[in-house]
């Protein structure tokens, strides 16, 4: 838990062990350590440089635990300040990088990358460097990446990224698909299945794009060069335009999966709104604001606004106006007389 401000596992342990203690002598630190003497000294000293313990002025020897509540706090505060000053670089990097022309070059809208540590590692920064949404096509076909699960996905569940994948239905033949999905869909995420999925894709805040190419795996190629996986990365352009074009209509073909109450995943009807849908569409249509419903129904204001684009991806609309018309003539809710 303290690896962010620097201390390993067995610092982190000794650290925790003399807090327990308040004070103890070398010896017998490292028999409750299970350490040779001489390592337990080093990381006593190391503790010592991180202000988190200290050696007694009046017992030489004894070492006494720095207050966590000051000595961590020092170490967070100092934390958040280069992550602080990080992020001001990014910023300035970014505008450098925007303010290096108007137009930019035609080379520089697409990349080609090779290579299965280059393709995973350019498909992690995108999931990475997300703040608003990822949008992916998953198909059964091998590559680099096939893991719905990482830990760059986990990170960025948690600063609030909003997934909508779409998969293949021979995913859930896979081992450990259904798995997987489930543990997808408790964390909120929206998953849609279709019969056949044209390609893998990902797209990250509708700006960035990374789609596979097959440069080297061609008929009749066998060996090392037939495996070589490469992908296309394609910034915001027309061409990032047609592939956001492509997901959005697999997305509207797909059938949304949803988690029951036993831990297990069905197929929904795509064709008409869930109860959580209809009583979000009514109290819009009274007026409330998107707050307010969040307020209403105790729900977070990003999964109403989900909702509402779910809702407006099923009725074929692009406007909450449109949305409101739809609603009545097919039925989803009762006109007032």
């Amino acid at each position: 838990m303290l690896s962010a401000i620097g201390l390993d596992e067995a610092q982190e342990t000794a650290y925790r062990t003399l807090v327990g203690l308040g004070a103890a002598e070398v010896p017998y630190l490292a028999h409750r350590l299970a350490l040779p003497e001489d390592e337990t000294v080093r990381t006593l000293r190391h503790l010592e440089r991180q202000g988190l313990a200290a050696q007694s002025s009046t017992r030489p020897g004894r070492w006494v635990a720095a207050p966590p509540a000051v000595a961590l706090g020092a170490l967070l505060t100092q934390q958040r300040h280069e992550l602080e000053r990080a992020e001001l670089a990014a910023a300035l990097l970014a505008e450098e990088f925007r303010g290096r022309a108007a137009e930019p070059a035609v080379h520089d809208l697409v990349e080609v990358v090779t290579g299965p540590g280059a393709v995973a590692h350019r498909f992690l920064q995108l999931q990475l460097g997300a703040a608003d949404e990822v949008c992916a096509l998953v198909t059964t076909t091998p590559a680099a990446v096939t893991d719905m699960e990482n830990d760059a996905e986990d990170r960025a569940v948690e600063r609030g990224v909003e997934y909508r994948v779409v998969i293949e239905r021979g995913v859930l033949d896979a081992p450990g698909g259904l798995l997987g999905l489930a543990e997808a869909l408790r964390r909120d995420q929206q998953v849609r299945v279709l019969d056949e999925v044209p390609t893998k894709l990902v797209i990250a805040d509708r700006s960035i794009a990374m789609v596979p190419l097959r440069t080297r795996g061609t008929a009749g190629t066998t060996g090392a060069a037939a495996a070589e996986p490469a992908a296309l990365v394609v910034h915001d352009s027309g061409l990032l335009e047609s592939l956001l074009g492509l997901f959005e209509a697999v997305w509207r073909q797909a059938v949304p999966l949803r988690l029951t109450a036993d831990g297990t995943t069905h197929e929904e009807d795509s064709a008409a709104p869930d109860n959580s849908d209809l009583e979000v569409l009514s109290l819009l249509l009274a007026g409330l604001t998107d707050a307010s419903v969040a307020k209403q129904l105790d729900l977070g204001l990003r999964t109403v606004q989900r909702r509402v684009k779910h809702l407006m991806d099923l009725a074929g609309v692009t406007t909450r106006l449109q949305l409101g018309w739809h609603a009545y003539e097919r039925g989803w809710v009762a006109r007032k007389g």
